[in-house]
């Protein structure tokens, strides 16, 4: 494959991601304001772009290895993401004073350190097939091991506001 083609399938496997992303947003939004109708279509057609960028993924060369592979490539993007990307989208937020834009950054920063320790401790826990149930906060992503927290420790929202993840 080309080097064009390989940049064209990162192009298409971010833009169809992120089109999936909004898309499911979206359908909330329709849902939330009963458009049951449209909230169907939405989801639909996040799901049709989620099947797009899984295709592009498939293709691109190097993408996806191994679970040990996969594994230590996601832990390494996680350190990379807080120590080279969110520090800069703090800095910015916090210069322009966007508290909203700020507090999503850091939280999501402090989320991402999260992720890193869960994938290092998964590369253990592979070798001894521990099973772990997840727990992600809906509001900052947050995710908690084997039970949700009473309390999020990096937004606060409750218990509640934790989604199992099968």
């Amino acid at each position: 494959m080309g080097e064009q083609v390989e940049r064209d399938l990162a192009i298409a496997f971010a833009a169809e991601s992120k089109a999936s992303i909004r898309n499911e947003a979206f359908a909330r939004k329709a849902e939330a304001e009963g458009y049951h109708q449209m909230a169907r279509l939405f989801r639909a057609v996040s799901e049709a772009e989620a099947v797009h960028a899984r295709r592009y993924l498939r293709l691109m060369r190097g993408k996806i290895g191994t679970t040990e592979e996969n594994l230590k490539a996601a832990f390494e993007n996680e350190i990379k993401a807080n120590v080279d990307e969110y520090p800069k989208l703090i800095k910015h937020a916090s210069d322009e004073g966007h508290s909203s834009a700020f507090r999503a950054f850091s939280q999501s920063r402090d989320v991402e350190n999260r992720h890193a320790e869960l994938y290092k401790k998964a590369m253990t826990d592979m070798l001894s097939e521990r099973s772990t149930d997840y727990y992600v906060c809906q509001v900052c992503g947050y995710i908690s091991e084997d039970e949700p927290p009473e309390k999020c420790p990096v937004c606060g929202a409750l218990k509640a506001k934790f989604k199992l993840v099968k």
